[in-house]
């Protein structure tokens, strides 16, 4: 039988990838990697970039060409065969890397490199590699004992099952919960295309009513709109206690031992590698200098926002009381009566905004503000190989020249995970032979896929979303960077790495970026200028609130993983429950178990790292600042962004590519004027 994943194809051939080729293709690659791996030591006495490096990037392309496809169907088209293959997958991938990250002969030979008289004469960007080698070898146990080396790889092997195992329960739960409503009279306020989606769900089940889900397109508009307090009280629940002890399935996904086996497994890595907790461990790699910066930094915002934060909230208890006759503002109940206070003092509704941003045309006006700031132009193409009929594919190119790739996979379906992301399906490399492998990305969000005749639209707040991720997908694609560990995203600090992401979200917030990409999907009107003000008007609405929800997540996360193992701790709930006491002026109720989801920190990259969402938001406020200044559509300054950041990848640390562009340190002055947060 022919195995599609061992082509190593330009572009995966996903319509051929069946879940019986994963664990057969991924084992064999593994075997082929580790025999080329000897091959290169053993016919190398004076390693150098060309005879060592180069060699050995191209040996990992080919498993990652392989294993990208995997993982990212099965978040995208997941079924049981499929995630059981990408589970027996793990521990033998997790295996590999650890036995690679602990080969001494691969340490020495990088040492021997990084010693020699020649480390000088390379490339900032190949030195630069060769230092986060080093880096990571030791990050990877080198320097430990046998018996620990040993250790470390139980280690990583079991959070690995583990992160997959909680992300799995997350789904499961996501899924396993549906309510049908049979009469529309509980369903007031709900809007129509919200109301067509839910009714074509039931349909697609032979239900008759309108079926809700808990995935965010069904469960948003209820949250938001519907003034059936019952009904959101039901939908809040089923939401804040998934893959939990509590709520309608109790018991059946849930992640709490799961979540206290991990903290405890990370705990003992990073003590492993000798540092004091895992919050220690984490920052290794990122940009912010010390455990204790994070946690000033964050204490410092929440202390700025939480003034202006409990007057916002007591305007909106005094709303939801004289306006609603909701006496006492719950958790179910604080979106609802936002969005009527919204529209109350701005006249302006997300869902009055949707007629205006139908998928097609937002798509294409984000790529004409591209166009204007880098010079680049987008090609959809046709005839692809594909997991979805839902998903383009584009080519990217300059001044006529396919530069690089991606696929847009926009809408929610079942089987699709949750949530909005980009990843890397290939990564710019130039081989030895000196062909250029270019780069292409997945861009996936979940919005409500098209309704009857209508077009899929969007609110102004997926339109956020979604050049949030174009942002990401930039980053990557538009690299000029021709080594692959440090390409597009790669080497990139992660308290970083959401700098061009946030940056993209501000052109959805000036006039001239809303004219390029709002259009009456009906009358072909632009967004009316009086809406326009109302929508700019509104954009800072409730910000301090949202801030410190933010700041919730990030000190738990980070509060968590500093204090584990000390006297401190107070475990995972009691950590939360005293960040909250600290930073929130919306009381959780005691059901709440939203950690038991909070995939980003327990199954995602995001561990003792949430916090990086606010520390670059503070770089990218500060860089966007800078097109504030010299225009938001200069295209010099957009040539410069692209040249000093965007194009760098990680061949550089991100606080001298950051000043490159600004010509200073970073600010904290621009994000707080952004947020339209006046206790500065």
């Amino acid at each position: 039988m022919s195995n599609p994943l061992l082509d190593n194809s330009t572009l995966p051939p996903f319509s051929s990838i069946k879940a019986e080729h994963v664990v057969a293709a991924i084992s064999e690659l593994i075997a082929e990697s580790s025999k080329a791996v000897k091959d290169i030591l053993a016919s190398v006495d004076e390693p150098d970039w060309d005879n060592f490096v180069q060699p050995l990037d191209e040996v990992g392309n080919k498993l990652r060409k392989a294993w990208s496809p995997v993982g990212h169907m099965n978040a995208v088209v997941n079924s049981l065969e499929l995630r059981k293959a990408y589970e027996t997958c793990l521990p033998l991938l997790s295996e590999y890397y650890t036995e690679m990250g602990q080969n001494k002969e691969l340490y020495d030979a990088y040492l021997k490199i990084s010693e020699g008289a020649d480390f000088k004469n390379l490339s900032e960007t190949k030195r630069k590699i060769i230092s986060n080698e080093l880096r990571d070898f030791k990050l990877s146990g080198i320097a430990l004992p046998a018996e620990k080396q040993k250790r470390y790889g139980e280690l990583q092997k079991s959070l690995s099952e583990l992160s997959s195992s909680y992300s799995n329960n997350v789904l499961d739960a996501t899924m396993s919960w549906t309510r049908l409503v049979d009469s529309l009279d509980d369903l007031s306020g709900i809007p129509e295309n919200a109301l067509q989606a839910a009714a074509e769900a039931a349909k697609a089940k032979d239900l008759e009513g309108w079926l809700f889900t808990l995935e965010f397109p069904s469960y948003y508009p209820v949250m938001t709109h519907c003034s059936n307090r019952e009904l959101r009280l039901e939908m809040y629940t089923a939401h804040v206690t998934r893959a939990s002890a509590g709520g309608p399935d109790a018991s059946k996904f849930d992640n709490s031992e799961k979540m206290e086996d991990i903290l405890k497994l990370r705990h003992e890595l990073a003590q492993l590698l000798g540092f004091n907790n895992f919050a220690e461990h984490s920052l290794a790699t990122k940009m912010a200098p010390s455990t204790n910066a994070v946690l000033k930094f964050l204490n410092d915002l929440a202390e700025r926002s939480l003034p202006q934060a409990n007057s916002e909230i007591d305007v909106m208890k005094e709303f939801a009381a004289s306006e609603l006759g909701i006496e006492e503002l719950n958790a179910w109940d604080t979106a609802f009566v936002a969005e009527k206070l919204r529209q109350h003092k701005y006249a302006i509704s997300q869902e009055e905004l949707r007629p205006y941003f139908a998928a097609d045309r937002a798509v294409q006006g984000m790529f004409e503000i591209v166009n204007r700031l880098y010079g680049i132009t987008f090609e959809q193409v046709e005839e692809f190989d594909s997991w979805h009929s839902d998903v383009r594919f584009y080519k990217i190119l300059r001044d006529g020249q396919h530069i690089a790739s991606f696929y847009l996979d926009l809408f929610a379906r079942a089987n699709k995970r949750g949530g909005a992301w980009m990843d890397e399906c290939r990564c710019r490399m130039k081989n030895s032979d000196g062909e250029l492998q270019l780069p292409v990305a997945y861009l996936v969000c979940n919005f409500t896929a098209p309704v009857g005749d209508d077009p899929a639209l969007l609110t102004h707040t997926e339109i956020v979303t979604l050049f949030h991720e174009f942002g990401h997908g930039l980053h990557h694609t538009l690299t000029e960077v021709d080594e692959l560990g440090v390409s597009g995203i790669g080497g990139v600090a992660w308290d970083a790495v959401e700098l061009p992401s946030q940056i993209m979200e501000n052109w959805c917030w000036e006039k001239e970026g809303l004219d390029l990409v709002a259009e009456h999907y009906k009358t072909g009107e632009q967004l009316p200028q009086a809406m326009i003000d109302k929508l700019l008007a509104a954009k800072n609405f409730n910000s301090a609130i949202s801030m410190l929800r933010q700041l919730e997540m990030a000190l738990f996360d980070f509060r968590m993983h500093c204090e584990y193992g000390t006297e401190a701790y107070k475990g995972i709930q009691g950590t939360l429950d005293e960040v909250r006491s600290k930073v929130s002026v919306i009381k959780a109720p005691k059901f709440n178990q939203f950690q038991n989801a909070f995939s980003h920190i327990f199954a995602g990259g995001y561990s003792a790292g949430y916090y990086s969402y606010k520390w670059a938001e503070v770089l990218s406020a500060d860089a966007f600042s800078k097109f504030e200044e010299q225009g938001i559509f200069n295209r010099e300054t957009g040539l410069e962004f692209l040249s000093s950041l965007l194009g760098r990848g990680g061949s550089a640390d991100a606080a001298e590519l950051f000043e490159k562009f600004r010509g200073r340190a970073p600010e904290v002055d621009a994000l707080l004027r952004h947020s339209g947060i006046n206790n500065a």
